[in-house]
């Protein structure tokens, strides 16, 4: 006792004398609150929501000097009324409450939730350390940080700390929006240019190419960035400031086709209860990106055609036509030109789309790109994710290298931000990077060899017809379109 009352004593700019030992515990608390008095608070409202009234109460004596308000919840249940009410800056959530539960998908659910309805507010994920895993996955959707359990009291005040903090920069920035208009911005889509001699030259073309109207067909294996690279154009276009579109052009169910693309009236079917603008209409002035379009079944390619040469909609239920002006861009993975000759793509619909036609590399065949690529999301993820990740050792660097990355640069950029995120020092090390340190493509089990063997076949005995191909298989068509993009087919 005598150890503590000195202790506490050094702590406080005032010592109080008493001659009863009834008076100990009041000696204490005099000294605790003046303490706690003279401690600096942060004036902002935390919110504590976790299961565990031990928990709870640690939290409460740790938080309480520390915040202006400190309220805790032992469930979600009351969490929007409370937030409704409070409006916390920082909301520091469980991601289990249930004992015998320990998916975290109700943490998951309740991070989705506060970053929608209260997006000013930021969330901390309060997570045992076997489930950093959807810690890492509750960060991705917006929540600030994580924090392990045992926590060091420390680093959890610094984190809340650090939270608040980009709490009052949001609203400060949402002030200021509210003054004066946003002011338009130079800044384009990210796309990662590397420094490669065919990146290079791809550049080139796209800065003359993409201020026209001009045609354009992307090419490339899955994650290279084909989606980008046609946010990149439209960027630079003269119709920057007018919608760009995309369509998953292989994922749109057949009956739907029409309705999706050129829209339909109210009572084309039963369940068109208004009238609707389909994709081209809302694409009108701006640029239309068809993805996936080596996807599309022949039948639906000639209707695509059509569309494209008359520059014109007739809405499903509709006699009328609508004229409509487009910037079209495609991309795809597949090889078109053989597709053509086996009699799977239209070869005027091929000459129609491919006016210019830009292949991004594979990373594998540009490694010089690779160290650029990696600095750009380390800087990019440890900004986001408010970590103190500068760079990458020159041992994590020959890991990079080494791996064949058959995912390109969506491959690389998922491994950069899980390492950046889970990464305690300045540099990723190789321990921090979760990938095979061979040149083998991702690992397939025999089943998956199989399979793929099995789609293989059925596409080369059906011509390519996709929706034969999947009837066959017995499986829908999306489910096909996912695993030819699983396969790299």
């Amino acid at each position: 006792m005598s150890y503590l009352l000195q202790n506490l004593v050094q702590k406080s700019v005032t010592v109080i004398h008493f001659s009863a030992p009834n008076n100990v515990f009041f000696l204490i608390y005099c000294i605790c609150k003046k303490y706690n008095d003279n401690m600096k608070r942060n004036p902002s409202k935390i919110l504590v929501v976790d299961d565990n009234a031990a928990v709870r109460k640690a939290l409460q004596l740790l938080l309480t000097p520390r915040f202006a308000e400190v309220e805790l919840l032992p469930s979600p249940a009351s969490l929007p009324a409370t937030m409704e009410r409070l409006r916390p800056d920082v909301v520091l959530l469980d991601m289990n409450f249930h004992a015998d539960i320990n998916s975290g998908n109700e943490g998951l659910f309740w991070t989705d939730e506060i970053v929608r309805r209260w997006p000013g507010t930021q969330v901390v994920l309060f997570t045992a350390y076997a489930d950093i895993n959807l810690a890492v996955e509750g960060m991705k959707r917006g929540a600030f940080d994580f924090v392990v359990k045992p926590w060091d009291n420390d680093k959890l005040v610094a984190i809340l700390e650090a939270a608040v903090a980009k709490h009052l920069q949001n609203t400060a920035r949402a002030a200021k929006s509210t003054r004066r208009p946003v002011e338009p911005t130079e800044e384009h889509a990210d796309f990662y240019w590397g420094d490669s001699r065919q990146m290079a030259q791809m550049r080139r073309v796209v800065e003359k190419v993409a201020p026209t109207d001009a045609t354009v067909l992307i090419t490339g294996e899955n994650g290279t960035g084909k989606d980008v690279l046609a946010h990149e154009i439209h960027a630079l276009s003269s119709r920057s400031d007018k919608p760009l579109v995309c369509v998953d052009a292989g994922a749109i169910v057949e009956s739907l086709f029409e309705s999706e693309l050129f829209g339909h009236v109210k009572g084309a079917f039963t369940d068109a209860h208004s009238d609707h603008r389909g994709k081209f209409e809302q694409a009108d002035g701006g640029t239309l990106f068809l993805d996936e379009i080596g996807n599309l079944p022949l039948h639906l390619q000639a209707k695509l055609l059509r569309a494209l040469q008359e520059r014109k909609v007739v809405p499903v239920g509709s006699e009328k036509a609508v004229p409509v002006d487009i910037r079209l861009i495609c991309a795809t993975n597949r090889d078109l030109e053989a597709m053509v000759r086996e009699g799977t793509f239209r070869q005027d619909l091929y000459f129609r789309i491919n006016v210019f036609h830009l292949h991004i590399p594979a990373l594998r065949e540009r490694k010089e790109d690779l160290l650029p690529l990696a600095e750009t999301f380390i800087a990019g993820f440890a900004e986001r994710y408010h970590r103190q990740v500068k760079g990458l050792s020159s041992a994590a660097f020959e890991k990079l290298k080494q791996h064949r990355w058959s995912g390109n640069v969506r491959e690389l950029q998922n491994v950069i931000e899980r390492a950046v995120i889970l990464c305690d020092g300045n540099q990723l090390e190789p321990g921090n990077l979760e990938i095979s340190a061979t040149n083998a493509t991702v690992a397939t089990t025999p089943l998956e060899d199989a399979e793929e063997q099995t789609i293989r076949a059925a596409l080369q005995r059906l011509g390519g017809n996709l929706s034969l191909v999947a009837k066959e298989l017995g499986i829908s068509r999306p489910t096909l379109y996912a695993k030819l993009k699983r396969y790299n087919i």
